[in-house]
């Protein structure tokens, strides 16, 4: 059964908490902050960023990432996974990672008469929308935190402030990153800065399963 969504109901003498769930974008993030020259940032503690975006009166109820893991090279596969695995050991309950595809497509230039692969990350803004929707239909949410700069998910935020009008959509933009359609089609909108991002770093090793030390790579130091 459908959960409609209800206002959130101010009672005199009592605050007024707000649930919020954030959605990160994670190629979307990472190159933002790649093209902003933010490497040393990259050992980024997700739950503890999203909690730096919240505003007074509202409680964060849930993080949900979305990510893919890549084809190669070898060296950035491996970082990427020290990562995922420094990422598993924040709470289940409170932090979930969903992942898509990286496929590899062949690609053919004309002009220099030879053959490459190009690889693209595949199936991220469909299981954010397919998430966001969910929540939305089962109220899991007041405020939905959307950490992207994709245009592709105009349709889920807009189909969440249609359908519940009580709900707020708020887009946080990775650094470096804008999207004209999302800042239209949002409740409202910001961009992260280097301060939230700097606060909301892991320790340089994170103790991992069985007492197993992850390292912060050498090349984000």
């Amino acid at each position: 059964m459908i959960r409609q969504s209800e206002p959130v109901v101010k009672i005199p003498g009592k605050p007024v908490v707000e649930q919020v769930i954030a959605y990160i974008d994670g190629f979307n993030l990472y190159f933002g902050m790649r093209d902003a020259g933010y490497h040393r940032y990259f050992w980024l503690d997700l739950q503890k960023l999203a909690a730096g975006l919240l505003r007074e009166g509202q409680d964060l109820r849930c993080t949900k990432y979305f990510t893919s893991r890549i084809s190669g090279p070898s060296d950035k596969q491996r970082r990427q996974s020290t990562y995922l695995d420094a990422l598993g050991t924040l709470d289940k309950n409170t932090f979930k990672m969903a992942f898509g595809k990286y496929q590899d497509n062949p690609t053919f230039c004309n002009r220099c008469n030879s053959s490459f692969i190009v690889s693209s990350e595949k199936m991220t803004d469909v299981n954010i929308a397919v998430a966001m929707m969910e929540d939305a239909f089962s109220n899991e949410f007041d405020t939905a935190i959307l950490v992207s700069a994709d245009s592709d998910l105009c349709g889920p935020v807009r189909a969440i402030r249609r359908l519940f009008p009580a709900k707020r959509v708020v887009v946080a933009f990775p650094p470096q990153r804008r999207s004209a359609e999302l800042e239209k089609d949002a409740t409202a909108t910001f961009v992260i800065g280097k301060g939230k991002l700097a606060a909301s770093q892991f320790p340089p090793v994170v103790s991992g399963k069985n007492g197993f030390q992850l390292l912060r790579p050498s090349k984000w130091a």
